[in-house]
């Protein structure tokens, strides 16, 4: 059965710490003296109230979390912190209705970063510091935040872990998840004022840096200005950003074992990162050489814009710097190349992953070999361990349900209008919880707000399902799952 008064008892306590995040969004706010103090006020204590409900239908409960436990408490924590994260942006009336608020807030905590705000300048200091810290309790995951600070909520540590993980591959850094957790949350943090220090330095001003690392690092994307970084025209802001945007692509166990240590031979011999360092590299270069035929860029605007959109979108973090629809059609198909695959397993950033990006290619190459060599035992390995069957089916089996998703989602969209290259790009987009778009009539630079609102819920559900794996949210929808047994 169930424990459904455990999730009770961790859904309150979670609540609590998103009602904690947003009393500091009220603290600014009564500093600032704008209009969302109220909204703000209001939304803490609903949520307040709700999880200390929440708490007293837990009391008792059996600090026991079965795999089908956390399976059902990562969904529910998401869509629940989704519910209650709208209430400012709708009590406000900075969203005037639900579609567009639930949307805006599971863009945000899945860090995918696509807005229905038409012009985000305008809005009170409290209300965008809400929307930037969605991305960066997003980022790492909500559950295993808990893990971290409050390990004896959740007795089931690593299935929440498993079921929350980006990736294919999970790292361990300590003997312990709890101590994992607290590491890697360690790295974020670090990187996260390391980077608001470097934009602070460059000549932003202390909130926009705050807000632009907190997003930049937890690879979402909202951004304090309508033109993003472009609105600084300042080539070290945009270098800052790509420095913060790579590593942040890069696994936390990895850079972790880097930085702390002294395993960089570890991180650089390492196929995932080859694989992604390579990507980028390509991509950029290819970007580069179109920018200079087809575009009048010099050469080192062209290499810095280049190189800004590539590791935005290989990183899926959807910061922009210029806006990329402008270019020739070709660069769409390579920054879409990278919208797929993402950046690493065990990463703030979203996509296929380069993880399962070098399995695949390894698949692919032994296939051919067998052609040539029949009896030939090909064994897939992947820095020195070899992958077995059943993970190269999983591997197989999560990117045909990624694709089927991808293309229900284009249908509905072109069933409603949109147009194909819209269509396409919007459902890789969230699927892979990148944000912006390759288009003339939705383009990575404008908000999604003309969609109608039943595709946003469905966009929600498929950000949801792209930012947990597709496969925590699907299970919960089989007959299986429910038994007893």
């Amino acid at each position: 059965m169930i424990n459904t008064k455990l999730i009770f008892k961790i859904l309150g306590a979670l609540l609590n710490i998103e009602a904690a995040f947003m009393a500091l969004c009220l603290i600014v706010s009564l500093f600032a003296r704008e209009n969302d103090l109220v909204p703000l006020a209001i939304t803490v204590g609903v949520t307040v109230a709700v999880a200390l409900l929440f708490r007293l239908l837990g009391r008792g409960a059996s600090n026991t979390l079965s795999r089908r436990d956390a399976y059902l408490l990562v969904t529910v924590v998401w869509i629940a912190f989704a519910a209650f994260g709208s209430l400012p942006f709708l009590l406000g009336g900075y969203i005037n209705n639900v579609s567009d608020a639930f949307f805006e807030t599971m863009s945000g905590l899945t860090t995918t970063g696509a807005t229905t705000i038409d012009q985000v300048e305008g809005m009170p200091h409290g209300v965008l510091l809400w929307r930037s810290l969605t991305q960066w309790i997003g980022g790492l995951g909500i559950v295993f935040f808990t893990i971290a600070i409050l390990p004896s909520f959740v007795g089931g540590s690593i299935k929440v872990f498993a079921a929350e993980a980006t990736g294919p591959v999970q790292s361990k850094l300590q003997p312990r998840l709890t101590m994992s957790a607290k590491a890697l949350w360690g790295l974020y943090l670090v990187l996260t004022v390391g980077c608001a220090l470097c934009f602070f330095l460059f000549g932003m001003g202390a909130f926009d840096a705050v807000n632009y690392a907190m997003t930049i690092t937890a690879t979402g994307g909202f951004a304090t200005h309508d033109a993003s970084t472009g609105y600084f025209n300042n080539p070290a802001i945009d270098y800052t950003a790509i420095i913060f945007m790579f590593f942040s692509g890069v696994s936390f166990a990895m850079l972790y074992a880097a930085l702390f240590k002294g395993r960089v031979k570890h991180l650089l011999k390492n196929a995932e990162f080859r694989f992604y360092s390579a990507l980028t590299l390509v991509a950029t270069v290819i970007i580069v050489a179109f920018l200079l035929r087809y575009n009048d860029y010099s050469f080192s605007d062209a290499v810095r814009v280049s190189l800004f959109q590539v590791v935005s979108f290989l990183t899926t973090t959807g910061m922009f710097n210029e806006d990329a629809a402008q270019w020739h059609h070709i660069t769409w198909v390579v920054l879409s190349l990278c919208m797929f695959f993402g950046g690493c397993a065990g990463s703030t950033a979203g996509g296929f992953k380069c993880a399962r990006g070098v399995i695949a290619l390894k698949i692919l190459r032994n296939e051919i070999l067998h052609r040539l060599h029949p009896k030939a035992v090909l064994p897939v390995k992947v820095n020195g361990s070899t992958v077995h069957s059943s993970g190269q089916i999983t591997l197989m089996a999560f990117l045909m349900v990624y694709f089927v998703l991808c293309f229900i989602a284009y249908f509905i969209m072109i069933l409603v209008g949109v147009d194909s290259t819209n269509s396409f790009t919007i459902a890789l987009s969230c699927a892979s919880n990148v944000g912006p778009t390759l288009g003339l009539e939705i383009g990575p630079t404008m908000s999604w707000s003309i969609l109608p609102g039943f595709v946003k819920w469905i966009l929600s559900a498929l950000m949801l399902m792209g930012r947990l794996e597709i496969f925590t949210v699907l299970v919960i929808f089989t007959p299986a799952f429910w038994k007893n047994n």
